[in-house]
């Protein structure tokens, strides 16, 4: 099956592969080639695909979120921002994991719900990039 990532800003990944695990918003889901049409929501989370080229190269991706639509044998997903582990910058991901705690800070001095769950998102994501990074 093929499997193609797709932001804004055109796109990150195309590969044949074997399997593809991703976390929706209610879980894990494992897709295998000749899956049936699905259409789900993704979390902030890695997304790890099994290459059809070689058994044991897996090639992990922090997806921020977005959409996974499987049909026709062909992985789409569809989010804000993607990146491969071997193309994060550690040190920037490091910075805003830095940053998104300093506001989180803030905003509980502060009582704001509202920047405080842009941060802790911020937060998130930032985490989600460390954590792929280190599957170089």
């Amino acid at each position: 099956m093929m499997v193609n990532v797709v932001t804004p800003g055109g796109l990150v990944y195309e590969h044949h592969a074997t399997v593809v695990v991703a976390k929706t918003i209610d879980g894990e889901i494992g897709i295998l080639p000749k899956h049936a049409p699905i259409i789900a929501p993704l979390a902030i989370d890695e997304v790890r695909v099994r290459r059809a080229d070689a058994d044991t190269h897996v090639d992990w991706i922090a997806v921020n979120g977005g959409i996974m639509e499987v049909r026709d044998n062909v992985v789409s997903i569809i989010a804000d921002s993607a990146e491969r582990e071997r193309d994060i910058d550690v040190s920037r991901a490091e910075r805003a994991k830095q940053r998104a705690e300093e506001k989180i800070r803030e905003a509980k001095a502060q009582h704001d719900i509202d920047q405080l769950r842009r941060a802790e998102i911020s937060l998130h994501r930032a985490m989600n990039r460390i954590k792929v990074s280190k599957h170089r």
